[in-house]
């Protein structure tokens, strides 16, 4: 299969935008101690990484899941990574405290000590989904891709309905270079969840990263129209929308991520780039609606006749 790759001047926008392309739940368990799955809670987004544990800290040896828990839930995730690593030394054979270990880890920044807490949970069960998928993000970040592609291949060969495996298949794919079956992952997450503002988001920002610039504006678009409240989605539908002469909205996309989080440098800078500028003649008149609506249409489209050839 021929495999397109990015070029050299494209890999910049998406090294400059990758930041905003890794969200989505990470499906923490239920604040108890777990011997099998329990039902899901959303996470903090990926982003944020917590201060280093005061040294003035005492952790317990006999701390507790639920102490440990209510640190990460408060988002003091070093805090947290220090309690579940005593909790696993006390309970080892709990996969979860692993596993809560490794996402502790992982948004402290602490990247080796969550592999290797990811790494545990798959030695006591190797079929658990949940810790290969998020394994292929910690690899992701540590550059590693071959290896990453390799646990989130074996994540999908468990659970093929998993929309985060499947994502994440579409980081894998967009960090090695291979723009379509990128794409393709990402489109397999959408029929599996045609509200997935997360792959919506990463498609989006793999095609700016191509030069794609139109086709990055549905995705985009539908990202907004589900979720307002994410300032990434915000700032990358205006890219899109400032690359292919609609300025006027692009300032309107980024006023809204600062709404948001008046913090966020990105849209700060873009919107000091497009001061003053009008739209680029000839532009087709459009909205962010009519081109949400467009890609949702069309991704119902492609469902449909997936559906029908089955």
């Amino acid at each position: 299969m021929f495999r397109p790759h990015l070029h050299p001047s494209t890999l910049a926008l998406v090294t400059l935008f990758a930041a905003a392309a890794c969200g989505g739940t990470n499906n923490t368990p239920k604040s108890s101690e777990p011997a099998v799955a329990t039902t899901p809670v959303a996470a903090v987004p990926e982003s944020i990484v917590a201060a280093p544990v005061p040294d003035s800290l005492s952790i317990p040896p006999n701390v507790s899941y639920e102490a440990a828990d209510s640190a990460y839930r408060a988002r003091r995730y070093a805090v947290a990574t220090a309690m579940f690593a005593a909790y696993t030394a006390r309970r080892p054979e709990n996969p979860w405290g692993h596993y809560m270990l490794g996402l502790s880890a992982w948004k402290a920044g602490q990247l080796d000590h969550a592999r290797g807490a990811f790494e545990d949970v798959l030695k006591l069960d190797p079929h658990h989904v949940k810790s290969l998928v998020n394994l292929s993000r910690v690899l992701l970040e540590q550059q590693q891709v071959a290896e990453a592609r390799e646990r989130i291949e074996a994540a999908i060969a468990i659970d093929s309905g998993s929309v985060d495996a499947w994502r994440v298949l579409g980081r894998v794919n967009g960090q090695a270079g291979h723009v379509d079956d990128a794409l393709n992952a990402y489109r397999t997450a959408l029929t599996l969840d045609p509200q997935d503002t997360w792959s919506m988001n990463n498609m989006g920002l793999l095609l700016i990263g191509a030069g794609r610039f139109d086709e990055a504006l549905g995705p985009l678009a539908r990202a907004v129209q589900l979720d307002d409240r994410v300032a990434a989605f915000q700032n990358n539908l205006g890219i899109a929308l400032e690359r292919t002469g609609h300025i006027t909205l692009a300032a309107q996309a980024y006023h809204a991520a600062l709404a948001i989080d008046s913090s966020y440098t990105k849209a700060q800078v873009s919107l000091g780039r497009i001061d003053g500028k009008s739209d680029q003649p000839g532009v087709d008149s459009v909205t962010v609606g009519s081109l949400a609506d467009a890609f949702a249409e069309r991704a119902m489209t492609s469902v449909a006749k997936q559906d029908s050839t089955k």
